[in-house]
């Protein structure tokens, strides 16, 4: 019956996914505990994910809704055409990323891809695109991992629009954390690329690129520059958590 039920994983797993088998039952709220809820709440989800008024092009928080662009990008234009971001990159949705990305639970992608659709445009973007592109990771990094994180929100988010062929990682590159912002850029040199024997199909298409977290930009950049140069008229992203500052990899 558990190998019917969960075709062939592990059970005691499974049971821990918050779309697992069991996601009919009653459940607790991860972030208040309260119950019977979904894994998260409509409340905690208004509480700690207020929509803000953010950069169009690099999704930073805004002071004022007088303008749509940071001073930054007005100055030196991304190449995205549009950047939504559902949340800021601090508690509780940190910690609950970190369960998808680090701790073998990809069943919050699920929960993490409806906090995702809750903000602003993204449904509208995602029905005017013609693929839906996750970043993906290397080789060596998706074999540690398992699975790509941004893969499983993309699925989530429009399956019938996701390829994860389309767009590669053409090699391994060191951690991005410890760098700062032009290492990071430099760092991510020829790190993507199309794959060569489809490129007829980036050519004159609306692409978004989906991440989960976004940090200086380098990596949504670095791969919008590379669908950009092979044809793309309109690039955007939708990234789950946006970091304050450009601290981090």
């Amino acid at each position: 019956m558990w190998s019917k039920l969960f075709k062939g994983e592990n059970p005691l797993l499974a049971l821990r996914r918050p779309d697992s088998a069991w996601a009919w039952l009653p459940s607790r709220c991860a972030v208040c505990r309260s119950w019977p809820h979904a894994p998260l709440c409509d409340t905690c989800i208004s509480r700690f994910a207020p929509p803000l008024h953010r950069c169009r092009t690099c999704a930073l928080p805004m002071p004022t809704q007088m303008v749509d662009m940071c001073g930054a990008c007005l100055k030196s234009p991304p190449p995205l055409d549009a950047c939504l971001c559902a949340t800021s990159y601090a508690w509780p949705w940190r910690d609950l990323i970190a369960h998808l990305k680090f701790h073998q639970q990809p069943g919050w992608a699920g929960p993490l891809a409806t906090l995702m659709m809750s903000a602003p445009w993204v449904e509208d973007t995602l029905e005017a695109a013609d693929w839906v592109l996750p970043v993906p990771l290397s080789a060596q990094r998706l074999a540690e991992r398992g699975y790509n994180q941004a893969l499983l929100l993309a699925n989530k988010l429009c399956p019938e629009k996701t390829d994860a062929h389309l767009l590669l990682r053409t090699r391994n590159t060191p951690a991005q954390r410890s760098l700062p912002r032009a290492e990071r850029l430099s760092n991510l040199q020829g790190a993507f690329a199309i794959e060569p024997l489809r490129a007829h199909d980036i050519r004159g298409k609306r692409v978004v690129l989906i991440d989960d977290v976004m940090t200086s930009g380098a990596s949504l950049y670095t791969a919008a520059r590379v669908l950009r140069q092979g044809g793309a008229t309109h690039v955007s992203a939708i990234v789950l958590a946006r970091t304050e500052a450009d601290s981090e990899g």
